[in-house]
């Protein structure tokens, strides 16, 4: 999922990726100076996540209890079963 995400950014002209020629083989990634422009609009929505993680995870939690279907959590962690 992050390579595909990663290669649509790369796509887009958003991030420039360089393959090094070495055992084990590395990729980085780097901004473009047009995905340098999206710093300024992200930046907000991270300090909002940041913000309320506490808030989704309870959501999350109350949605798996209701639906008995726990999901992975706010954070990437599977969630316990309530049962």
């Amino acid at each position: 999922m992050l390579t595909q995400t990663l290669r649509s950014m790369e796509r887009d002209g958003l991030v420039e990726r360089t393959v090094y020629a070495e055992v084990p083989p590395r990729v980085e990634y780097e901004l473009t100076e047009l995905g340098r422009t999206m710093i300024a609009a992200v930046h907000p929505l991270a300090r909002w996540a940041e913000e309320h993680i506490e808030e989704v995870g309870a959501a999350q939690r109350r949605y798996d209890a209701r639906t008995d279907s726990p999901q992975e959590d706010v954070r990437g962690r599977q969630a316990l079963s309530a049962s």
